[in-house]
């Protein structure tokens, strides 16, 4: 008997973790679309029969629901760009999806972040703590992951993976690539946004990507309203991340590099001007107190957690970025 593979609509298929999950579930058999504004572009420059591209906008709900016919899995991994309107627009796009899910029949996959808490849930973060978040983008995603549980009484299923800080191969908006070096640049120096002695969590794209696969394949097995923790990489004083930065980087280039602190002050200066500057200011709480979360759930569920070790997580992504000098050369000469 033949086996009809499953499909998946990936909403954010360009962005780090969308883009990665997109290629792992390619990789496990799965038909991949993606909606997109502008799909012709994506179409030109794709390899032809992996992602199927398919032109709408996440904040149309027709083009949604008209996307997802016939998918059992929408990944919600869609962002307003540059951390900005989060107000106007996340909430919107999640509603959009729970349509599509109503639709379709299709379970929803969402990147979960830790904005959703406060200090009153660390250090040690359970997959059911209270949600007290601190900041407005915090409010909103409490909000959001509210409607997804709201909508798994009325028959529509999702799946959250919370992780910490992304880091990977095509992941350009995150801590890593945007606080720590420069993308398209040789690393001469890493600043380290970590307060000395407290710990910090990461994530590795393609690790969470395995994780998120391995989990929708067990449909059968999991909740409607189904919620698990990775732990990643834990960097325990907050010096490990980037010291293993230094360390690939300096033997690649053959040179040492130095690890410098974060130029705080000069964040808050700029904030006024610069809106995603303003907005990753907002987090600086998550820099100053230790939180790491317990993925004892995600072990039961399957059997372990997938870990790349950090300095090959590390090499990945520094190469994905073009800051190793043989990816930066070839960058520089295309």
């Amino acid at each position: 008997m033949s086996h009809t593979p499953s499909t998946a609509l990936i909403l954010g298929a360009t962005g780090g973790i969308g883009g990665a999950l997109a290629q792992r579930l390619l990789d496990a058999g799965w038909n991949v679309k993606a909606l997109h504004r502008n799909a012709a572009a994506q179409r030109a420059g794709a390899q032809p029969g992996r992602i199927d591209w398919i032109q709408g906008d996440a904040m149309q709900r027709d083009d949604v629901v008209g996307a997802a016919r016939g998918v059992s899995l929408i990944v919600h991994a869609v962002n307003p760009p540059g951390y900005r309107n989060w107000g106007a627009l996340v909430l919107p796009m999640i509603d959009n999806s729970i349509a599509a899910a109503r639709a379709s029949g299709a379970r929803i996959l969402l990147p979960g972040t830790v904005y959703n808490y406060g200090p009153d849930a660390f250090p040690s973060l359970a997959v059911d703590a209270v949600q007290q978040p601190l900041t407005r983008k915090g409010a909103i995603r409490v909000a959001l992951e509210r409607r997804l549980e709201l909508a798994s009484h009325d028959g529509v299923r999702s799946l959250i993976v919370r992780a910490g800080d992304f880091f990977g191969p095509g992941g350009a908006n995150n801590w890593f690539s945007q606080g720590l070096i420069k993308p398209g640049q040789e690393v001469k120096t890493v600043r380290n946004p970590g307060t000395r002695g407290v710990g910090h969590q990461w994530a590795y794209l393609p690790d969470v990507a395995d994780i998120m696969c391995r989990l929708a394949a067990m449909e059968q097995q999991l909740d409607d309203f189904a919620r698990f923790h990775m732990d990643g990489h834990w960097d325990a004083d907050g010096a490990q991340m980037a010291a293993a930065i230094a360390r690939v980087a300096g033997a690649a280039s053959g040179r040492e590099v130095a690890v410098k602190p974060f130029l705080w002050w000069l964040m808050t200066a700029l904030a006024p001007f610069v809106p995603t500057l303003r907005e990753m200011q907002e987090m600086r709480y998550l820099w100053r107190q230790p939180l790491r979360m317990d993925n004892s759930r995600l072990v039961q569920a399957l059997g372990g957690e997938p870990h790349t070790p950090l300095d090959d997580a590390v090499r990945a992504t520094l190469a994905g970025l073009s800051c190793l000098p043989e990816t930066g050369m070839a960058m520089k000469t295309s």
